[in-house]
């Protein structure tokens, strides 16, 4: 007798594992070409026509609510920006920690740049030469206009030296030195300067020449602009690989040197009023020709805080004092309203992280939808923004995705938007493992359910 029950269950068992076996075999041939399993097809079918979800292919949507939310934030009165009467033409307040402009007056406009030109020879030339090099004078550098230096044609100096009398005096011969020495020629320094311009990521700047001298080549005018020179002031101060030697030499007060054979001495002495001007003056640099009229650029840094100005058009003779009070404005104004606001003041919204489907997921039972978790990688951000700028939100992520799924899975991303702009993108992830359906587990729940 009990042979023949342990028979009899031993037929059940084969009997059932060749139907689910068949089962398993429908759904991967035909029935799962949806990514829904057969047992739960029914109410997931109703779940997506009741939902008219669309995205079949697991591709990103955006949150439908999350449109509405954006509506709703465009409709409120964004504040706007605070009239500053200045003098320059045109002019930028830049955060150097992202390069994000607080403040502007007309600052894509294309402008001559004068001297403030110098700020890209020197990081080119510290980038690309070495500060011990002997730099022999041309004749062509010899002749530059004033303000020169006053090299002459075959003597030798250490580039060192010259680079110090391009950013303290802004001498026009040392420039011309500099470039035909790291450069080959003008032309070839010039071909590195706007290089160098493009991976910084300036859209409206052009150079002809060394010196800021106007010059105007087959690409058009020696131009840039307020936004593009700020940019630039960054790079050398916050990115380059040569930023300490550049604010070494930009904050010197004095320097003197000699030619390589001693027959003749200098010294130089720095023109920037700016450092002495307001705590935590960094670096910076003048200009002026008669096309350009009095242009600047320059860096604070106070409290964690490192502010860039850049003024162009900034009057003519006899107003050279105009750029230190636009500067003293702008940087106040910056001081003032702008400190740091982290984003995780942010409160997620978690009726837009809830688990998700898992297609051809392993399940604790048959019939069951395989869903896995979701959080948010949320590394520490934070930049200057005053206190009435809004912060707004756009949620991005796929609605389901296909097993087998690893923890840690990209599923889509939160961007954070000030002023329209995105400032910040957290990612979601999955935060568990989900087994894709096989024959294995289809053979142990028919064990299971069988012998329960």
């Amino acid at each position: 007798m009990k042979k023949k029950i342990k028979s009899s269950i031993l037929v059940g068992v084969l009997m059932c594992s060749v139907s689910y076996g068949y089962y398993f075999y429908q759904i991967n041939s035909d029935g799962i070409s949806d990514g829904i399993n057969n047992t739960s097809r029914i109410s997931m079918e109703q779940e997506n026509n009741s939902e008219q979800k669309e995205d079949l292919n697991g591709q990103d949507n955006k949150d439908s609510t999350d449109v509405e939310n954006k509506k709703k934030e465009e409709n409120k009165e964004k504040p706007e920006q605070e009239n500053i009467k200045l003098y320059a033409t045109s002019a930028v307040l830049l955060d150097a920690s992202n390069n994000r402009i607080l403040y502007e007056k007309d600052s894509n406009k294309k402008l001559a740049m004068a001297s403030t030109t110098k700020i890209m020879t020197l990081i080119i030339a510290l980038e690309n030469g070495n500060m011990d090099d002997v730099v022999t004078v041309s004749s062509y550098a010899a002749r530059m206009p004033d303000v020169q230096l006053n090299i002459r044609t075959g003597e030798k100096y250490k580039l060192r030296d010259l680079m110090y009398s391009l950013m303290l005096e802004s001498h026009n011969d040392s420039a011309v030195a500099i470039a035909e020495h790291i450069g080959g020629s003008v032309e070839g320094f010039a071909k590195l300067m706007n290089q160098k311009a493009e991976e910084i990521g300036c859209k409206d700047t052009h150079f002809v020449t060394p010196n800021g001298l106007d010059a105007t080549d087959g690409q058009g005018a020696h131009s840039t602009t307020a936004a593009d020179l700020a940019r630039i002031m960054s790079y050398c101060i916050k990115e380059s690989s040569k930023k300490d030697e550049f604010l070494k030499i930009t904050r010197t007060s004095n320097h003197t040197f000699s030619d390589i054979e001693g027959k003749r001495s200098f010294s130089c002495r720095n023109h920037n009023a700016f450092l002495t001007m307001m705590d935590g003056a960094l670096s910076g640099k003048t200009g002026f020709t008669g096309k350009a009229g009095y242009c600047y650029v320059g860096a604070l840094e106070r409290d964690g805080r490192t502010f860039i100005v850049a003024l162009l058009a900034c009057g003519w003779p006899n107003n050279k004092g105009y750029k230190w009070v636009d500067t003293k404005k702008l940087m106040n104004y910056g001081l003032a309203n702008y400190k740091y606001r982290t984003f995780d003041e942010i409160e997620l919204n978690q009726g837009k992280l809830e688990p998700i489907m898992v297609e051809d997921g392993q399940t604790q039972y048959i019939g069951q939808t395989a869903m896995v978790g979701l959080e948010v990688k949320r590394p520490e951000y934070g930049m200057l923004m005053r206190d009435d700028e809004i912060i707004e939100t756009e949620y991005e992520l796929k609605d389901k995705l296909a097993a087998p799924v690893e923890a840690g899975t990209v599923v889509g991303e939160i961007k954070y938007l000030v002023d329209g702009k995105i400032c910040k993108v957290d990612t979601i992830v999955t935060n568990g493992d989900v087994e894709k359906i096989d024959f294995k587990w289809c053979f142990d729940k028919v064990i299971n359910e069988f012998l329960e």
